[in-house]
């Protein structure tokens, strides 16, 4: 039986989402048995092209080239995967969407006009369907590889749903917000890090992005009684998944 023919893609991104699949060495060999890599520049130069039945795509679209590049990658795909904040969110770099664009090239380049940019940087979904979503920044290497697994037996993947407070529940946690009145953004984030930085004494900062039936405005208003201002949990908010379907319509509604 012919193995899935799978393609990488990268868009306006740091590259990090796709080290993470590099990352996972011995089991990316046992992984290339199982599928034809056809495109994957972070890995290779070869190009085989499509179609493919698998894509993963990082990074956000932010050009008017990328908006063609992303109508091509969907149109050649079976299935559509967007991995990491930059791809599902907008990422950092649409932290732009929230000032005026024309002001940053003019701060940061010595041509603005040589500048073919999008007003803002949005997430694949805003553009394209998408079958899946991976978190994450970066994501990770072992939710990838659960998630491959499913995909190669044929049966849906099964990706999280909790909020970060439910990992941090199961690893024995001492909550931050309790006992340490640390801000964190781990009961409005979804769980996929392991609670990573709660293990280690640092609140939450949201980088798999919302959790389901995210409700910011009750958990602005909880926090505001222990001492954190709307402001501080606006900044917060405004970080890595800032134009995150949920995060954005709670921070556009309060501007």
């Amino acid at each position: 039986m012919a193995r899935p023919k799978l393609g990488v893609f990268k868009f306006s991104s740091c590259d990090g989402c796709q080290l993470s699949i590099l990352d996972a060495e011995d089991e990316l060999i046992a992984l290339a048995d199982l599928v034809e890599i056809r495109d994957f520049l972070e890995a290779t130069s070869a190009s085989k092209g499509g179609p493919y039945d698998i894509s993963l795509v990082e990074g956000s679209i932010s050009t008017p080239e990328e908006v063609e590049r992303i109508m091509e990658v969907r149109e050649e795909s079976g299935m559509l995967v967007t991995i990491g904040s930059c791809a599902t969110a907008g990422g950092l770099q649409a932290l732009r969407n929230w000032g005026k664009l024309e002001e940053f090239k003019r701060a940061v380049y010595p041509d603005p006009r040589a500048i073919k940019s999008l007003e803002k940087a949005l997430p694949v979904k805003e553009f394209v369907s998408v079958d899946y979503e991976l978190r994450g920044c970066p994501i990770s290497k072992e939710q990838l590889l659960q998630f491959f697994a499913a995909v190669l037996r044929g049966t849906r993947p099964r990706l999280p749903t909790n909020s970060v407070c439910m990992e941090c529940k199961r690893k024995g946690n001492v909550c931050l917000l309790v006992a340490g009145r640390v801000p964190c953004l781990g009961p409005i984030t979804m769980d996929g890090c392991g609670a990573l930085c709660p293990t280690y004494g640092r609140g939450c900062y949201g980088c798999f992005g919302p959790s389901d039936d995210v409700n910011l405005s009750s958990y602005s208003r909880w926090l505001e009684k222990r001492g954190t201002d709307k402001t501080t949990l606006k900044l917060l908010v405004k970080g890595i998944n800032s134009y995150a379907r949920e995060f954005r319509g709670w921070i556009e509604a309060d501007e």
